[in-house]
């Protein structure tokens, strides 16, 4: 049995199909075939019932697979140990983004970061919270940038930064005459919201208390931040805004912005990954980055946000 065959066996249990696992692993169908095959015979069971379409795990084929994992992440461990010990930050890291972080982060710390470490090879994709979360259980990434909790009991989460909520009130709008606005403040019915499945649409529908009932005037299907403030100045309504998404908004638009009184509700945005994660050196790396530079960003701009701690808001 060799960590190959074992390479092998997770790549079929997951594609259900040997002709995908060995694309995945970049080999020949026959390659990969007659080597879980050795597997079997040197075993003397079957891994997988091949009567089936798509292909499933027999009883002990589910469990060597499940064993399969361990030893595989705890192999990789060994050359983690070796690159801590020689203080090697580097090779390719797999990081996944929420979208609606990647937009503002992404651009304040990739630049200074890759100049500080240009040995990591950052491997970025926008993804929704589940995608993340299913991506780390199956080892398709190393970490991400969520918005936390996530109550995953495998899933270590490191906080990053408290970004507060910001409200994009139009000018028709009794509350723009208010220098702060509190939560009791905020009408359901007026709010313009995110579609389903982004989490900070999540976080707006828990900080004002309320279910999800969708009996508005209309139906909004859209991820994007930019809509829902165009939609607010034509008059359709107030909006949320993640604070760094703010930034960037033209003068203009910065005068419908209205802060929160204290304490701000705000979303955690952590760095996660797996509890027997890899790759410990450059996790440190990323949040020791991360965090520096985007809690200073918050301070530049507006001491007064972060000041007392906001209130954190379960997404």
């Amino acid at each position: 049995m060799t960590i190959t065959q074992l390479q092998y066996v997770l790549a079929i249990a997951e594609h259900r199909n040997f002709t995908l696992a060995a694309e995945h692993c970049h080999v020949t169908q026959p390659t990969l075939s007659m080597q879980i095959q050795k597997m079997e015979e040197e075993l003397g069971i079957l891994i997988f019932d091949r009567n089936k379409k798509p292909i499933e795990l027999t009883e002990v084929g589910a469990k060597i697979v499940a064993q399969s994992k361990n030893i595989l992440t705890e192999a990789n461990r060994i050359s983690d140990i070796v690159e801590q010990y020689k203080g090697f930050v580097g090779g390719d890291f797999r990081i996944g983004i929420i979208p609606t972080v990647m937009p503002t982060l992404l651009p304040m710390f990739l630049k200074s970061f890759c100049k500080k470490y240009p040995s990591v090879k950052l491997l970025i994709e926008e993804l929704t919270t589940e995608e993340l979360v299913e991506k780390l259980k199956n080892g398709h990434i190393d970490a991400a940038i969520a918005a936390t909790p996530l109550k995953e009991d495998i899933i270590h989460e490191k906080p990053l930064y408290y970004e507060p909520f910001v409200a994009y009130i139009p000018e028709n709008n009794l509350l723009s005459k208010k220098n702060k606005i509190t939560v009791s403040d905020l009408n359901p019915d007026d709010l313009l919201l995110l579609q389903d499945g982004h989490c900070f649409r999540e976080s707006v529908l828990n900080l004002c208390n309320i279910n999800d009932t969708n009996k508005s005037r209309f139906q909004i299907k859209s991820g994007s931040f930019e809509t829902l403030v165009k939609l607010s100045n034509e008059g359709f309504g107030m909006t949320l805004l993640p604070y760094l998404h703010t930034l960037d908004l033209p003068e203009s638009q910065q005068k419908k912005l209205r802060q929160f009184e204290d304490p701000k509700p705000a979303r955690e945005i952590s760095l996660i990954y797996h509890k027997k994660h890899l790759k410990v050196h450059i996790i440190d790396a990323l949040h020791d980055s991360i965090s520096s530079m985007v809690r200073g960003a918050i301070a530049f701009h507006n001491i007064a946000i972060v000041s007392p701690k906001p209130q954190k808001i379960k997404t």
